[in-house]
């Protein structure tokens, strides 16, 4: 990258982060609002991006605003509801191309910049409140999108599984929050979340593209240097390194292939050489098509439609999913325990770790070939309190040792065990 990954404040808890490549054509400006997870209020904040999508003072509805849009060479305007850890994070993004392709050399990094914190600040209120009509879309919107979530059942299972590992803290609170708060959501409470956001959330701004960032950043210096705020400082992730003992929880709902999720907790991961020594360890177990899962599990022996294994780096919480046969359930549970201690005992060769070595590392090369993936990389690094980049990060997976990726799987003991299944399902 021809400017690497800088950040720096510049207002009272606004931060304003930029990562240039000239290789590119178009630049990303993102601005996220970060605030610890709470179940009273996450579901308030997951409406207000998409409220604020609609318009602003100078383009008071979605026709105007897109019209805008489109006059700055067809720039995009997106929203998304993340969840980092305990936090969670609300983003408004625009991406447009840089000053450089335009007809008449206008400056886009400004002029979309200029629009970004618009949306932002200044919104189309109605009687000092978003306006009924938006309130009522978006609240269906949101109670679309949470439901789309329990109809995904792979993705249900995983979310059942982390609630139950994490019952009690925040980490188990959804990202869009819960169907029956969202059913609550009036015009005066999604207007009390927007105010309680920008007086309080930490704000993360990231620019990632081929222009100048230092238009962006002015920008968006005045702008928040008129915002009262008194933002709240983010508590660090907390939650138990070891499982002292194993819980196991069983739903039946309308399926026909069941599921079986596995919770481990991976012990103390307190250093950058710890944690991606347990990354390499979890993509040897179930993260590549080379895995010990993928082809023993669920190729060799048949015991599952898809088996693999992830691991949230930001709270040291590991998960093998599955999609399995109600027959099948004891079998494939206890073949992916096996082939766990198979790693923790060092029993697999050097050339599966070396081809799941250099699979980490493609992968890892690959953020950098688009804008939205370094814009999440970045995120990612912000909230663990980092500043690595793709490469930092290829070149340490290099050196961790067949020793330290055992070491790191003798830590890992299990937690949870989620099975989900239909009441017909054999």
């Amino acid at each position: 990258m021809t400017k690497p990954f800088q950040r720096e404040p510049i207002g009272n808890g606004v931060y304003f982060s930029s990562v240039t490549d000239t290789k590119f054509k178009h630049n990303r400006i993102t601005v996220g609002l970060v605030t610890e997870l709470d179940r009273a209020a996450a579901t308030n904040h997951a409406i207000v991006p998409f409220l604020l999508r609609k318009g602003c003072k100078t383009y008071p509805d979605f026709t105007q605003l897109n019209r805008k849009l489109c006059e700055l060479y067809g720039a995009a305007l997106s929203c998304d509801v993340s969840k980092f850890g305990s936090a969670q994070v609300l983003d408004l993004s625009i991406s447009g191309i840089d000053s450089r392709f335009t007809l008449d050399n206008s400056d886009m990094v400004a002029a979309c910049a200029k629009l970004l914190a618009d949306i932002l600040l200044n919104p189309n209120f109605e009687n000092g409140l978003f306006s009924e009509t938006d309130v009522a879309l978006e609240r269906q919107q949101i109670i679309d999108t949470i439901e789309s979530q329990i109809n995904d059942k792979r993705s249900y299972a995983m979310s059942r599984c982390k609630s139950i590992m994490c019952e009690g803290e925040t980490l188990a609170v959804e990202k869009y929050g819960y169907i029956e708060d969202a059913k609550k959501i009036t015009p005066a409470l999604a207007t009390e979340a927007y105010q309680r956001l920008i007086q309080t959330a930490q704000i993360e701004i990231i620019f990632v593209g081929c222009g100048d960032p230092a238009q962006a950043k002015q920008i968006f210096a005045n702008a928040f240097a008129q915002a009262n705020r008194t933002p709240q400082p983010l508590p660090k992730v907390s939650t138990r390194t070891r499982a002292e003992q194993v819980k196991q929880v069983t739903d039946e709902l309308d399926v026909a292939q069941s599921k079986l999720v596995l919770g481990f907790r991976t012990g103390e991961l307190d250093s950058p050489r710890k944690l991606m020594a347990m990354r390499l360890m979890v993509a040897l177990f179930g993260g590549t098509p080379n895995s010990r899962l993928f082809v023993y599990v669920r190729e060799k022996l048949s015991l599952c439609y898809y088996c693999a294994a992830r691991i949230d780096r930001l709270t040291g919480l590991m998960y093998v999913d599955s999609g399995v046969e109600k027959a099948n359930r004891q079998k494939a549970q206890d073949e992916i325990l096996r082939q766990l201690q198979i790693i923790q005992k060092g029993e697999f060769t050097d050339e599966e770790l070396t081809a799941t070595r250099l699979l980490m590392q493609t992968s890892l090369h690959a953020v950098g070939d688009s804008l939205g993936a370094i814009d999440e990389w970045y995120m990612v690094q912000i909230m663990a309190g980092k500043a690595a980049s793709p490469d930092d990060e290829s070149a340490l997976v290099e050196a961790i040792t067949r020793d330290e990726v055992i070491a790191a799987a003798q830590q890992v003991t299990l937690d949870t065990v989620y099975f989900l299944t239909g009441k017909e399902a054999q």
